[in-house]
């Protein structure tokens, strides 16, 4: 039997716990301001390794097991804040309810950590998926274990833990001094935006001076950020000034530009959203198919009395099909307090159960072949919310008042669910690479889960006492979107004819990138990448767009993951979206909006710091 190395730790268990809570509420602003979020593996995996580095005794082991539980925290943080808001949005709630939010983020979690559990071995070692983020962990993991190693021995170091700490803490300072200026003091707007009609036409142009959303397009690179941006052109630069020229427009150019896109053309991107889950589904379910059915035949054979080397021993499957089952218990209580009917109850928790494991095997395949932060959550979320919400419609009727909560609720449960099991299976891509033990991964897994449940709630509560979820500075954007589609189908007020569009608008593209495809281009077109650019405000795609293209300029003769740009990356958004919070503290305990004072400036004066972090980013990402 193998040697059993120190895993879970006191000290990288309280560890974890402490960067799942933190980085969950960090990816919760920026998701809930940005409509994206990215994964914290390799920033947690930093600072794991530069905090146990005081300790006589720690190991690369422990440090994976601490960015397994931290990355857990984070990815929770997207299934819950690209849904729940919307149940406060459609007025189903009035303000949030911790509890409720601590129990729908816990039990989707959860969930989403059991359905990974034979995941692994089906798309690791049977399919080979390559997990390029769990990969790019491991890469980082291994150098400060060579690190630690060489200065125990006496000889020379690598760049190691302490580099990358300092390199996190300049880019976290810089980029929470940028949100403390401009949300706190407010010495310059959010964002420099051109709106003009042109012949009746009107047309639009903007960008967010968020270094967080420059970084964003860093972590997804060029192929993604140009998709993105590629969807808000579609947006504001074709559709509505088409749109406004047929039908017309009335009143001040600005607010008509924007009552167009929010009522008309973002519906584009639901079709496309829609068709992009579906077609996920599709190209997904022969691979997934086989590798389930490799997995369970594997396990069949191994028994009870074979032993398995320490490496390969997940968590018993039969217990994990006990805890789905026993799961379903407060599932279906869940939609009994919404929909008042047994029956339905039961329905709903069946559909919930099979739409969590189909699109949490969806969202782990995506993650093994474009990774987890360009996983297509929303997607398979909205899709999930839409079929619900017309199940619930042909059940319950148009004057059902708990039907779009319902519709909601499933949603929620299956993008927690998807969320950690895209985040999950790359962390445990990167355990296999530095031989982990997948069980004890597993249980930190669902003790990172618990962890972010416990103040994610809070973390809501306190950004919209401060910011207001839903407005013009906080939009919200993927709960915004669910909220509209699931009220829009019981009031019968969504237009379908935009939502068929963006439908056609979808196939089109996916049958472009099967072309590029089959010619082997490196520059692909994933529809749900150009849904997403078509749904946000273009403000938050053009610095996206800028941030690929620090990535494409800086990387194009090295791999595509380079350490020091991805942790100066990470530094921004960590230090922004934690800035964020903190300025709302003040204001979520006084109740007062005016709180922090205002320093009189000019309007575009942020573009000068703007400009001067890009340059800044650049010159780190080439070194």
């Amino acid at each position: 039997m193998d040697h059993q190395p120190a895993e879970i730790t006191i000290k990288a268990c309280i560890l974890g716990i402490i960067l799942s809570m933190v980085l969950a509420g960090a990816n919760a602003y920026l998701g809930l301001f940005a409509g994206m979020t990215v994964s914290a593996s390799i920033p947690a995996a930093v600072i794991s390794m530069g905090i146990l580095s005081l300790f006589r005794n720690s190991n690369i082991l422990e440090n994976n097991i601490v960015q397994t539980a931290a990355s857990a925290g984070e990815s929770l943080a997207a299934g819950v804040i690209f849904t729940i808001p919307a149940l406060l949005l459609i007025g189903y709630w009035q303000d949030f309810n911790y509890v409720e939010i601590a129990k729908i983020a816990a039990i989707g979690g959860v969930i989403g950590v059991l359905f990974t559990v034979p995941l692994r071995r089906a798309l690791i070692l049977e399919a080979k998926l390559l997990f390029p983020e769990g990969i790019a962990t491991a890469e980082v993991l291994k150098t400060g274990e060579a690190s630690r190693i060489a200065k125990k021995d006496g000889g020379p170091t690598a760049v190691g833990a302490a580099d990358g700490i300092k390199l996190l803490s300049i880019a976290g300072i810089t980029g929470a001094i940028m949100k403390l200026a401009q949300q706190g003091f407010a010495l310059w707007g959010s964002a420099i935006e051109g709106i003009r009609s042109f012949g009746g036409s009107i047309f639009g142009i903007g960008c967010d001076l968020s270094p967080a959303l420059l970084s964003v397009g860093y972590i997804v690179g060029r192929n993604i950020a140009i998709l993105v941006f590629a969807g808000g052109a579609l947006s504001w630069l074709i559709a509505i000034p088409i749109y406004s020229s047929i039908f017309g427009w009335e009143g001040e150019v600005h607010s008509a530009a924007w009552d167009i896109w929010n009522t008309k053309i973002r519906y584009l991107g639901v079709g496309a959203m829609v068709v992009g889950g579906i077609w996920s589904l599709i190209k997904l379910a022969k691979p997934l198919i086989n590798g389930i059915r490799s997995s369970i035949t594997t396990y069949s054979k191994l028994g009870d009395n074979t032993e398995i080397p320490r490496a390969e021993q997940d968590f018993p499957i039969k217990y994990v099909f006990i805890a789905l089952l026993a799961l379903l218990v407060p599932v279906y209580f869940l939609y009994l307090d919404v929909i008042q009917s047994t029956g339905l109850a039961v329905l709903l928790s069946i559909i919930m159960l099979i739409f969590g494991f189909l699109f949490s095997a969806v969202a782990s395949y995506m993650a093994g072949i474009v990774g987890s932060s360009n996983n297509p959550i929303s997607g398979v979320t909205i899709a999930t919310i839409l079929f619900s919400s017309l199940l619930l419609l042909a059940l319950l009727g148009t004057g059902s008042s708990e039907g779009a909560a319902g519709a909601i609720l499933i949603g929620a449960v299956v993008c927690c669910a998807a969320a950690i099991g895209g985040d999950n299976l790359q962390d445990l891509k990167t355990g296999h690479l530095v031989g982990a033990t997948p069980w004890k991964q597993q249980v930190m897994q669902i003790i990172g889960t618990l962890s972010a449940a416990a103040v994610l709630g809070l973390v809501l509560d306190i950004l919209h006492t401060a910011y207001t979820i839903g407005s013009a500075d906080f939009p919200a954007p993927q709960a915004t979107l669910m909220k509209s589609v699931a009220e829009g189908v019981f009031s019968g007020g969504l237009p379908w004819e935009m939502v068929q569009a963006g439908a056609i608008i979808g196939i089109i593209i996916i049958i472009l990138d099967v072309i590029q495809e089959k010619r082997g281009a490196s520059f692909r077109l994933p529809v749900l990448a150009v849904a997403v650019g078509i749904y946000l405000p273009i403000e938050l795609s053009t610095p996206i767009f800028l941030g690929g293209m620090i990535a494409h300029f800086t990387q194009s003769s090295k791999q595509e993951t380079d350490n020091k740009g991805l942790l100066f990356a990470s530094g921004l958004i960590t230090g922004e979206a934690l800035m964020g919070i903190m300025v709302a503290l003040p204001i979520f305990l006084t109740g007062d909006k005016s709180w922090w004072p205002t320093i009189s400036s000019p309007h575009w004066i942020g573009v000068i710091p703007f400009i001067g972090i890009i340059i800044w980013f650049y010159k780190i990402s080439k070194k």
